[in-house]
């Protein structure tokens, strides 16, 4: 299960460092805003399917998906996320 969200970290910062011509995840990484757009558009969606009881895996996926390239286009790295949620713990 982790081995698949660490391959999306690594994927974010790999196309990041050395971008692919035509890439959905390049086009996202170098367009804060469409990258912006895309994550509220996904939540916004996720909600959705929830409260219709529909699609709510496939939504959830690609919440997790676009949530990852914004953090990565913005320079959040998910080491220093995951520090800040481990000061959390109660």
């Amino acid at each position: 299960m982790l081995n698949t969200l660490e391959s999306l970290f690594k994927l974010a910062r790999e196309r990041k460092s050395n971008p692919v011509d035509g890439s959905y995840t390049n086009r996202l990484l170098s367009d804060k805003s469409l990258s912006k757009e895309k994550v509220l558009e996904e939540i916004n969606e996720l909600v959705d399917s929830v409260e219709k009881n529909t699609n709510k895996i496939h939504e959830a996926a690609d919440v997790f998906y676009h949530l990852i390239i914004y953090l990565e286009a913005n320079d959040i790295k998910i080491e220093d996320v995951m520090a800040e949620l481990n000061k959390r713990k109660k």
